[in-house]
């Protein structure tokens, strides 16, 4: 990979662009696993006697989307690293 050309703001606002791109559906589907998780766990009372299952579910959404959140963002920085190494 080649360093990016940062010498004037359109090619920096490209660079951004490109740098949003990676790992955007993770975030999106870490986003929605998230917000699903956390109707489902504060859902729960309301439940009967599914509470219970519906509670674990609701954890178990929002770990998944945080993983998958995080992973994301590693994903990101490991490719900005790559890009912003020099290659000599």
């Amino acid at each position: 990979m080649s360093k990016p050309d940062l010498s004037d703001e359109a090619k920096i606002a490209e660079y951004r662009a490109e740098l949003r791109a990676v790992g955007r559906n993770q975030r999106l589907a870490g986003f929605a696993l998230v917000i699903l998780g956390a109707v489902a766990v504060w859902g729960a009372g309301y439940a009967g006697a599914a509470g219970p299952m519906v509670q674990w579910v609701g954890y178990g959404a929002l770990a998944f989307g945080w993983a998958l959140m995080l992973g994301a963002i590693f994903m990101r920085t490991r490719y900005h690293r790559q890009r912003m190494r020099e290659e000599g």
